[in-house]
């Protein structure tokens, strides 16, 4: 309960932080989505060809790559995590809005706002307890149980990481709901817009 206290706190602080710097926090926020969807795209491509050797390996070779299933998995988290917040800025994800749809406007807003702020909580208390069990897996050095032994915490890592991204990008899709006029819409930039920015 205690825990759940300071996370509240926490919460409430890192709030009022965003809030009051919502415009540069969501250029910042925009860039590391940028970025991480990147290497997400990166490791898929190289979980991709992982695969193909493995496969070509075990049966052309008869030399399978020793876990590969184990690594594979490994590399899933950080595939998932490392794009979450992103899809979410592109209103990506799935969700069930039949209901909604039929309220009417001014409802329809005020649903979507608790709704993101609910999930903002959810989110960070996840990313707080995921963050947890990372750092015990690091501490101590879990490996798989077959070899190559791969490292558990890295993979772990990227689920507190995606978390706290999610919960930023949903408090301040909250933000721009509950007063568009002090908080634009934070678009997605692209390349282009990131070298105009940092000149």
């Amino acid at each position: 309960m205690q825990e759940l206290l300071y996370i509240t706190i926490i919460i409430v602080v890192a709030g009022g932080v965003l809030t009051l710097l919502a415009t540069r926090a969501g250029f910042l926020l925009s860039r590391i989505e940028h970025y991480l969807t990147y290497a997400s795209t990166a490791l898929i491509l190289f979980i991709m060809a992982f695969i193909c050797a493995e496969v070509t390996m075990r049966y052309v070779f008869n030399s399978p790559i020793q876990g590969h299933l184990e690594g594979a998995e490994l590399f899933v988290p950080i595939i998932v995590f490392f794009a979450i917040s992103y899809t979410q800025s592109q209103n990506g994800h799935v969700g069930m809005t039949l209901v909604i749809d039929n309220m009417p406007p001014a409802v329809q807003r005020y649903m979507e706002i608790t709704t993101l702020l609910l999930s903002v909580l959810t989110c960070a208390v996840l990313s707080y307890f995921s963050a947890k069990y990372a750092y015990n897996e690091w501490f101590y050095d879990d490996v798989t149980m077959t070899p190559p032994y791969w490292r558990i915490w890295p993979s772990a890592a990227a689920i507190p990481l995606g978390y706290m991204l999610i919960a930023m990008r949903l408090y301040l899709q909250a933000l721009h709901l509950i007063a568009p006029e002090f908080y634009p819409q934070d678009d997605y930039v692209d390349e282009t817009d990131l070298m105009s920015h940092a000149e």
